[in-house]
């Protein structure tokens, strides 16, 4: 299964792989139509150690985990430290170099490619926005739920509004002027995601909040 999406905040002027590379910065990311305000994207938080959060999270979840969307490995490398064997993935070649480069275990794909110990992952993360991935957060979970160990789980943060479900056109542009190349983009809160996790054979099994951030834990549909 190959879809090869173009890579979040790539092209253009790259103003996040410039973020990356000087270890954080803001980035805000802009719907191309316009149509709404463009949401703030931390990447200083992204490249900072993971925070207490991060780390609850990671202590309620078993390895092996795969975390899509690794980003610059922050929270592959905090799964490492509690003793869980994981691995990062990104289509950013910056991220992926970022990440390599502070000795994590970080694979330069696209998710929808062939990845290593397919159907045993335990924990799949998709975090920091990464649901959006591709635009189509169905089909996004149906290749997580191909991830999966038969017993695995999905671990996806949700946006602040429960009842968002958008699909859109998105660019990066930072505080400089640069701006990325467009890309298929999601955003969807937790309402809607029963809907679609049920589309593509999950249910969500729990839903919570710590610190005005939105998770859910999403597992194979039992029959």
């Amino acid at each position: 299964m190959s879809l090869a999406p173009v890579a979040f905040g790539a092209g253009g002027s790259e103003p996040y792989a410039r973020a990356l590379r000087s270890n954080g910065g803001r980035l805000f990311l802009h719907d191309a139509s316009r149509r709404e305000s463009p949401r703030l994207m931390d990447v200083g938080r992204w490249s900072a150690d993971a925070d207490a959060t991060d780390r609850a999270l990671l202590r309620d979840v078993t390895g092996p985990l795969l975390d899509v969307g690794c980003g610059p490995g922050r929270m592959v490398r905090a799964a490492l430290a509690l003793g869980i064997v994981a691995l990062g993935v990104d289509v950013s070649a910056a991220a992926v170099e970022v990440a390599r480069g502070n000795g994590l275990p970080v694979v330069h794909r696209s998710v929808f490619d062939e990845l290593p110990r397919a159907g045993t992952w335990q924990t799949v993360l998709l975090i920091d926005g990464n649901v959006g991935i591709g635009g189509d957060v169905a089909v996004l979970l149906a290749r997580c739920r191909e991830l999966l160990a038969p017993d695995g789980e999905i671990v996806v943060e949700t946006h602040a509004d429960p009842r968002r479900n958008a699909r859109f056109t998105g660019r990066l542009a930072d505080a400089d002027g640069r701006v990325s190349a467009e890309f298929p983009w999601a955003e969807i809160g937790a309402a809607p995601l029963v809907r679609t996790a049920a589309t593509s054979g999950l249910e969500v099994r729990q839903s919570w909040s710590i610190d005005g951030r939105d998770f859910s834990r999403l597992a194979a549909t039992t029959t």
